[in-house]
């Protein structure tokens, strides 16, 4: 089992399968948009802008399982990112990422990294750098900023294009 075995849902209820995305580098990041870390929204869509056309997505999966800070439906999540943060990277359908009904992608990701307190997510932007053959790369805390990692997609963007050159 990898990353391109799993399919999401997008926020506008169709399914979409990861593979879509092989051969890209990944950022995988529960989001909220009332979350006291949601201008961390801009420095990922930073990177988006910066890293797209070199292979990288950052896909965005809201999250209302920390204190209602995602309440609203996922049309007006997608509208309130766009016009408040800027977003352009893909969101999807609002997911629980623990519990029993955690999305089995965010089971998979909190397996192949756990974080410091162990497997669960501990708030909002936790996020998951994935290489381009689909292997979970690092995870990062809610509260690491977006751009303090720069240099690690960075470095998976540069292994990437070495393996296929020609698809960049």
């Amino acid at each position: 089992m990898n990353i391109y075995d799993f399919k999401v849902q997008t926020a506008r209820g169709e399914q979409k399968t990861l593979a879509d995305y092989r051969g890209q580098v990944l950022l995988i990041v529960n989001t909220a948009t009332k979350c006291g870390l949601a201008p961390q929204f801009k420095e990922l869509q930073r990177l988006h802008e910066t890293y797209k056309d070199a292979g990288l997505t950052v896909l965005g999966f809201p999250c209302n399982q920390f204190q209602n800070q995602e309440p609203v439906q996922n049309s007006e999540m997608a509208e309130t990112c766009e016009i408040n943060f800027g977003v352009t990277f893909p969101l999807l359908a609002k997911i629980d990422v623990n519990g029993p009904n955690a999305d089995p992608l965010y089971k998979y990701l909190k397996k192949e990294a756990s974080g410091f307190f162990g497997s669960g997510i501990k708030w909002n932007f936790t996020k998951f750098l994935v290489d381009a053959e689909g292997r979970v790369v690092k995870r990062y805390s809610p509260t690491t900023k977006p751009l303090k990692f720069e240099a690690d997609i960075k470095k998976l963007l540069e292994q990437a294009s070495k393996k296929n050159p020609v698809a960049r």
